[in-house]
């Protein structure tokens, strides 16, 4: 049995050459909303779910990035609409979320 149901992984890099990066576009403030949400929501934890900081994805075009464990199931997000969407969808209901799915 897996210690987490889900293992959410945030690419939180920061470029120093001006190249495009997750963290350009907010995915710090992202990681932190979803991990206090879920808390919120009683899903973090042991048989649960763990977010954690993760660094490049080396899919820096296609960012802001979260990778979701065991599916491997990869999102690019934009706000945090986006985020609940993943919590409400993927986390509570075990479906993707088509339109974020990269």
């Amino acid at each position: 049995m897996a210690y987490y149901k889900y293992h959410i992984f945030f690419c939180l890099n920061q470029r120093d050459d001006n190249e495009q990066c997750c963290n350009n576009f907010g995915a710090e403030d992202k990681f932190n909303y979803m991990k206090k949400k879920l808390k919120s929501l009683n899903l973090y934890g042991v048989n649960m779910c763990r977010v954690n900081r993760a660094g490049c994805f080396n899919r820096c075009q296609e960012g802001p990035l979260l990778v979701i464990y065991p599916e491997e199931t990869w999102y690019r997000y934009i706000d945090n609409e986006d985020i609940d969407e993943i919590i409400t969808q993927h986390i509570n209901n075990g479906k993707k979320v088509k339109r974020l799915l990269i």
